[in-house]
């Protein structure tokens, strides 16, 4: 059965489709030897090459759809190279043979906490957009006097540039004075929303730690900087969020 070609690329992990269809517009994409095009469809057999880099085959891809779990430390960025020499989030992860890790996601520089890295960017891209309403829940340290009438606010919802923000949840955890520790959850996890949300009131988020994921929470035994790997079960109550039925 044909599929298009920059899903088939997106679910080998380099890059997003709008990313893929931009290459192939641009000539780096060969099919059976020849310049792809847009909208091309291709086989199982069909030999493919990106920037001169052979694809593997798809039954392969398929069958190595892998997730891991990350411990990301602060002062770790999310991206695979950094010009500054920084140390980035794919520097620990192990080396595969078909494909890449793509993250699901990202986290800031000074956020650390749960990241989930998968071979199948088609579900990367899947589970990060904001249509599919995956819950995210953080560990906040708040620096402040927090009332309650500021928890009521940042639940009804905030306009933070011509976007209404909020958390669905809101929850006081532990701590007094300037260490009081809430957790928050929200769904789409905008760039630095959790904490523009607690500084409109005010306040200044001093720690933010990711632990959940939708159903995947950031177990005890994964310390900082280190990773596991989900099991079958695990991966497929991610893939419920994007495939209900």
């Amino acid at each position: 059965m044909s599929e298009k070609l920059q899903k088939v690329l997106a679910r080998a992990g380099f890059g997003s489709r709008r990313e893929i269809e931009g290459w192939i517009a641009a000539g780096r994409v060969k099919v059976n030897g020849k310049v792809a095009v847009v909208g091309e469809r291709v086989e199982e057999s069909d030999k493919v090459l990106v920037d001169g880099k052979k694809l593997s085959p798809q039954g392969k891809i398929r069958g190595e759809q892998r997730v891991l779990l990350y411990n990301k430390p602060e002062d770790e960025i999310c991206t695979r190279k950094d010009p500054q020499g920084r140390p980035t989030v794919f520097d620990k992860l192990p080396p595969i043979k078909h494909g890449r890790w793509v993250s699901i996601g990202r986290l800031d520089i000074n956020t650390s906490g749960l990241l989930l890295f998968t071979t199948d960017g088609e579900l990367a891209n899947r589970l990060s957009h904001p249509s599919s309403q995956v819950e995210r829940e953080y560990a906040v340290r708040v620096m402040g006097e927090v009332t309650p009438d500021m928890l009521q606010r940042m639940h009804e919802g905030i306009i933070i540039d011509d976007h209404l923000c909020r958390f669905t949840d809101v929850q006081f955890y532990a701590g007094e004075g300037i260490n009081q520790w809430y957790h928050v959850v929200l769904m789409e996890g905008r760039n630095r929303e959790v904490r523009r949300l607690w500084e409109s009131q005010g306040l200044k988020v001093s720690r933010l730690k990711r632990v959940r994921f939708g159903p995947i929470f950031i177990p005890s035994t994964v310390t900082r900087g280190q990773f596991r790997e989900l099991s079958r079960h695990e991966i497929d109550k991610l893939l419920k969020l994007v495939n209900p039925g």
